[in-house]
Parts: C-alpha cells; sequence; structure tokens
C-alpha cells in the first residue's frame, strides 16, 4: 500500500472511529432499556392510533434524551386516562422497578405537591399551563418542589413562532420557547440541554384554528376550509405541530 493510500486509509478509520463514538454519546439509557421501550412502544397492547403516532412523537428518542431508566420515581403531568399516550409506554417500562406517578387534572395540582421526591417530571403537549386560572409560574413552581435535587423536568410542548409575543391565554394551543424558558428559570431551574427531536419544519403555525387544526384534532373551521387552509389533506401532510424538547435540572 502506498504512503498515499496509508494515509488516506488512516483519516478513513479516524472519521469512522469519531462516527462510532459520536453514535454512542447520543444514548443516555443502556442498550437493555432502549430495546424493552422500543418493545413497549411497538405493542400490539398499544391501540393502533396510539402507534400510528409514534412516527410523529419519536418517544424512543424523546425518553432517551430525558433519561428514563425503569428504576426512578418519574411523575406525568396530565397524562390523560389510564390509555394516555406516553403513559401506555412509560407504566408498564417502570412498573416493578421504579415508581411511576400520574398527575391528572383531578388531582390538585400544583397545589400542595409532595416535594423533593421524583427523579424526572415529565409534561408532554400540556399546554394547559397556559389557560388553566392559576398564575402560570405557579406550576412551573411545583414542579420544581417535587423533584429531588439534581432531577430532571422534561416539556415537549406545541412551540410557538417567537415573532408573535406569547398570547398568555394559549388559545392557539403554541407555546413560545422562549417563555417556557423564562417560566422554568424563575421556578430555579437551569436549561441543560434541548433537542429538536420533535422539531417540524412543515409546521407554519399560523392556522385559523391554531395547533388544533393538525392532527390528531384536525379541527376544521368554516372559514378555514373556503380559503382552503384547513383542508384535511393538507394538514395531514404537514403532520403534527413543531414542538420543542426541553430538559432542566434542578441544582
Amino acid at each position: 500500500m502506498s504512503i498515499r493510500a496509508t494515509s488516506h486509509f488512516v483519516l478513513f478509520a479516524l472519521a469512522v472511529s469519531c462516527l462510532n463514538i459520536s453514535s454512542a454519546q447520543e444514548n443516555f439509557l443502556n442498550q437493555e432499556n432502549l430495546q424493552r421501550l422500543q418493545q413497549l412502544i411497538d405493542s400490539p397492547s398499544r391501540s393502533e392510533d396510539q402507534r400510528a403516532r409514534n412516527q410523529y412523537r419519536h418517544p424512543l428518542q424523546t425518553l432517551d434524551f430525558f433519561d428514563i431508566r425503569p428504576e426512578l420515581t418519574v411523575v406525568e403531568i396530565w397524562p390523560g386516562g389510564p390509555g394516555g399516550w406516553y403513559r401506555s409506554i412509560l407504566q408498564p417500562y417502570i412498573d416493578g422497578n421504579g415508581s411511576y406517578i400520574a398527575v391528572g387534572e383531578d388531582s390538585g395540582f400544583p397545589n400542595s405537591p409532595t416535594a423533593s421526591m421524583a427523579d424526572r417530571v415529565l409534561v408532554f403537549r400540556a399546554h394547559g399551563f397556559m389557560i388553566y386560572e392559576k398564575p402560570t409560574q405557579k406550576y412551573y413552581d411545583a414542579i420544581y418542589q417535587m423533584l429531588k435535587p439534581g432531577g430532571i423536568f422534561g416539556i415537549v410542548d406545541h412551540r410557538g413562532n417567537e415573532a408573535v409575543p406569547q398570547d398568555p391565554e394559549g388559545e392557539n394551543g403554541y407555546v413560545n420557547q422562549s417563555h417556557v424558558i423564562a417560566l422554568a428559570k424563575s421556578a430555579g431551574f437551569e436549561l441543560i440541554a434541548q433537542s429538536e427531536i420533535n422539531s417540524n419544519s412543515k409546521d407554519s403555525k399560523d392556522y385559523r384554528d391554531g395547533v388544533y387544526s393538525l392532527p390528531p384534532t384536525l379541527r376544521e373551521s368554516l372559514v378555514g376550509r373556503l380559503i382552503n387552509r384547513g383542508s384535511k389533506s393538507e394538514m395531514l401532510e404537514i403532520g403534527e405541530s413543531d414542538r420543542m424538547t426541553l430538559k432542566f435540572i434542578k441544582p
């Protein structure tokens, strides 16, 4: 082998080595946990509709990003009923090892949260933070109280257009990422990572019915149909909303 060929081979080997290292660093969970999660994500015990949403919600990558290990105490805020979308994955993944705690809308949250008991608190598309009666900051303060020092607060939500001021009522369902970060930091959190796992560049965020025009709601107003901005086929082509994926830590 010539010197030039040898040097090219070494450079190629180094590049492959770097790619392998980079790939390994992307995962927070070990292979056993990743495989278990994938089995649950694809499980026929989840409804066909739930599994159809996998392509938009990237549950494996998202739960890996939040480092959701089965031995932890994991709280999910407003997960829906027993068939809640992430709950259908998280509960069987954690049961028998750590603790999965569902905080429903009838729980009294954010009043009197149990202090320093959770390793992770997760919020998925619960933009009710913006529209419920209590001050928005109170929700973030309550999550901070729930977590142990070093605990992680992970949130995935419909990401608003930063060029448009945040609507304090949150009527269109979108929440500006800067607004979420400011609320979390005000509660005492530190932003340690953000990911584009759940981003969607096709989402223009300017629909008459807001995020509810997109799947899975597919709300169509009469005006929307008349100006051809609310057709279901167009919305299905866009897919689900553009979403922020943020990871905060309680110091």
